[in-house]
């Protein structure tokens, strides 16, 4: 299930061909930022090469996070374990989640550029808000995507996807706790320094 979940996610990114389904509203257009910009990225045949990976990765890592969390994310992904932490640990676990989701995912956005996004609404709650939108597969497969958002200021950013119903920083914290509780906090931060990414993924009682 984690192992789709992380391939819908690249996908959500990848996708060239979007229709909006429902008027836009202020959330659904931030997040569209975003996305369009890694797509703009993608497409473009001078960062294709080779010599431009670098280059290439770092500028679609810098647009998603400029509406996407990273921090929230990791805060809420370690879960009940992030209050323990001193503060250079928390600095260093959102450094590491982050690198985490680069290293995961961006290779597979790379791959990807046939997919399509529709933007079907938006809920807004104060100074939280859901996105929600379906992602049409090559094979005309619909798949719910929900972004989940909060506003800081004037700009909202992603602290959750929900894919079919199952949201991504429900099940890292449910890999990350299986470790911690298995071992320790410190042997978690080991296997992602070490890049250990089946360790973490792997969920054998699914």
């Amino acid at each position: 299930m984690f192992r789709t979940m992380v391939l819908l996610f690249a996908l959500a990114f990848s996708a060239t061909l979007f229709v909006q389904h429902a008027a836009a509203g202020e959330v659904t257009d931030q997040i569209r930022v975003s996305i369009d910009k890694v797509i703009d990225i993608v497409k473009n045949k001078d960062l294709k090469k080779p010599e431009n990976t670098s280059k290439r990765r770092s500028l679609i890592r810098k647009a998603i996070s400029e509406h996407f969390a990273f921090d929230e994310m990791a805060k809420r992904s370690l879960g009940m374990h992030w209050r323990g932490r001193t503060d250079a640990e928390k600095k260093e676990f959102v450094a590491l989640f982050t690198d985490l989701l680069e290293r995961s995912y961006i290779n597979k956005i790379e791959s990807y550029s046939d997919e399509k996004i529709a933007y079907i609404s938006e809920s807004v709650e104060n100074d939280h808000a859901v996105v929600r939108t379906r992602m049409v597969t090559t094979r005309n497969v619909e798949i719910p995507v929900d972004y989940k958002a909060f506003k800081e200021g004037n700009k909202w950013f992603v602290y959750d996807v929900v894919i079919e119903g199952v949201g991504l920083v429900n099940n890292y914290r449910t890999q990350f706790n299986k470790i911690i509780r298995s071992s320790s906090y410190q042997d978690l931060v080991k296997r992602m320094k070490n890049k250990q990414d089946e360790a973490i993924f792997d969920d054998k009682s699914k």
